[in-house]
């Protein structure tokens, strides 16, 4: 799973038209003094920004809910937005920060949302820049993200994929559900959706998927608390099919996280056979928990490891059917979920990553029986941490062989149009940004001797008692 922090705590859009009085409610402090020392915050680039504002709600817990949607929205709208914001905030007045926090705000709020704010030639300045064509603007402000990633994408896709996909990236992430088949199916979920006056729609893609209109608070409904259904991005959904776990086979889902993908892997699997949740993080796998006793799974079996080389793993090498790789990646195909992600990442963090996934792949390769599935997949868009870390273990692991995702998804009945990997894109696929390769080990040959079934059984029983033990 991805190293990087899942969603920013941005609620719904408010009306805009109470600006004076959300800065009343917002105490001695006005709302754009909180953007503004927010903004100071985050843009120091030191913690993932979901962090530093989740930090500076609790240190301001009179701020209400309303105010701190306002207030949130504004300051990613600004991440998102940055090198843009940044070419116009060369004029106005007062600080950069202030600057900044009127720009966010304007294009949250609207001119209307913040005319109490406003000061000296304020409005003027905000309305020169609302008679600014994007498309005069250099192609790099444009993309809102840094030269590196910028001239990386286009060496790779090209300038006109590379700017369509920078303008989706820039827009916020819709919701996407995931129907737990244990307890429902799709259709039934939507009914009672829209019985209880949510907005929804079947994802075109998924064929478990739900996109909410909107992004209404769902932890109070009896359809989120009793399992029927969890928050899952259609893309991430997919990669499920592609692992295509069979009833009662031993499976692993090496880098599971707070467990969204082994969830869905579990049902798939119709809760038989075993199905392990490696991760390196306690606390991660400590999330698990309770979305794992709403899912009614009963073959899922959390495992805590110390790296890809612990003893758990070695255990189990050669005798599982399936393995997922969700591999610590940039998680530049999360920027519409993200946004600071691309100001945090360097050429030199990547560098390091490369390092990590080959490591992690290699290692989870052991784990595949002759005839087994390993799927690698990531959250990226670069190449270097995609098709180069695949193509790079090939050559050095001729018992692996590459099936096209394509061909995998027919055999789901997907319809999804896809060559020898899968690759979403937000502006392509309304999903955020994935990856994915399935490698298949060559069937068994003379003098490949795998353990019994009861021997597979009883190594994963004690993996799982000493992780147990480990907590």
């Amino acid at each position: 799973m991805s190293q990087h922090r899942k969603k920013s705590p941005v609620s719904r859009r408010p009306g805009s038209d109470r600006g004076r009085q959300v800065r009343q409610a917002a105490g001695p402090a006005t709302l754009l003094q909180h953007v503004e020392r927010l903004i100071g915050k985050v843009m120091r680039f030191v913690s993932p920004a979901d962090a530093v504002v989740s930090h500076y709600f609790r240190e301001n817990p009179k701020l209400g809910h309303r105010e701190r949607g306002i207030i949130a929205e504004a300051v990613f709208a600004v991440l998102r937005r940055r090198a843009e914001f940044a070419q116009y905030a060369t004029g106005g007045s007062g600080s950069t920060e202030h600057r900044l926090a009127l720009l966010g705000l304007w294009v949250t709020r609207g001119p209307e949302g913040i005319k109490a704010y406003l000061a000296g030639d304020e409005a003027a300045w905000l309305e020169r820049i609302g008679m600014i064509e994007r498309a005069s603007l250099p192609a790099r402000v444009r993309s809102n993200l840094p030269d590196w990633l910028f001239e990386a994408l286009i060496g790779q896709y090209g300038e006109a994929f590379t700017e369509a996909l920078a303008r989706a990236s820039i827009d916020s992430a819709p919701l996407d559900l995931r129907v737990n088949t244990l307890k429902s199916d799709r259709d039934a979920v939507m009914a009672a959706l829209a019985e209880a006056g949510f907005g929804a729609e079947a994802t075109p893609l998924a064929p478990l998927g739900i996109r909410m209109q909107g992004k209404p608070a769902l932890q109070a409904l009896p359809l989120f608390k009793d399992g029927f259904v969890e928050v899952q991005d259609e893309g991430s959904q997919l990669l499920c099919h592609l692992l295509a776990p069979r009833r009662g086979e031993m499976v692993v889902d090496f880098c599971a996280g707070a467990g969204g993908k082994t969830l869905g892997i579990g049902a798939l699997m119709r809760s038989t056979g075993r199905l392990y949740a490696f991760d390196v993080s306690e606390k991660r796998l400590a999330n698990l928990k309770p979305r794992l006793a709403r899912s009614g799974l009963s073959n899922v079996h959390p495992v805590l490891i110390d790296s890809e080389q612990d003893a758990k793993i070695k255990r189990l090498a050669g005798k599982i059917d399936r393995v997922l790789v969700d591999a610590p990646c940039s998680g530049l195909g999360t920027l519409r979920r993200n946004p600071d992600l691309k100001w945090r990442q360097t050429p030199q963090s990547i560098t390091e990553l490369n390092a990590k996934q080959a490591a992690i792949l290699a290692s989870a390769a052991r784990l595949v029986k002759p005839g087994g599935r390993l799927v690698y997949a990531t959250c990226s868009v670069l190449a270097r941490e995609n098709q180069q870390i695949v193509q790079d273990f090939l050559a050095q692991h001729p018992q692996f062989v590459l099936k096209p995702a394509g061909a995998v998804l027919a055999e789901q009945k997907i319809a999804l149009e896809m060559g020898d990997w899968l690759e979403l894109y937000p502006n392509v696929h309304g999903t955020d940004g994935f990856f994915a390769a399935v490698l298949e080990r060559v069937p068994q040959t003379a003098g490949e001797a795998v353990g019994p079934a009861t021997e597979v059984v009883e190594a994963g029983a004690g993996a799982v008692d000493e992780a147990a033990e480990s907590r």
